[in-house]
């Protein structure tokens, strides 16, 4: 298994994540491309100890955006986001700072 930190990129704080964190318990993780749910879980449980508490993982694949700067334009890079869904009552210490 690899460790938490290579699978777990970093979390995603914007206003559209700290409403669903409040409203249903859902994190939300840029993920490496390559993990699927069984290796995104057990990094969560692993990362921010929480065993047994992550109830759902949904993963969403983001297709890279056309950006352009000046004349010139290129793609940004596709990537996967993980939407953690937690037990009643457990948090990620991460998200409480904001």
């Amino acid at each position: 298994m690899r460790a938490p930190h290579e699978i777990l990129i970093r979390p995603m704080v914007t206003e559209k994540s700290m409403k669903v964190r409040d409203a249903h318990n859902q994190y939300s993780f840029e993920v490496d491309k390559r993990a699927n749910k069984v290796e995104i879980r057990q990094a969560v449980e692993k990362a921010f100890d929480l065993s047994n508490k992550v109830l759902n993982v949904q993963t969403v694949n983001v297709s890279g955006k056309y950006v352009r700067r000046g004349r010139r334009g290129g793609y940004k890079s596709d990537w996967k986001k993980a939407i953690i869904t937690l037990v009643k009552g457990s948090t990620i210490p991460v998200y409480e700072d904001s």
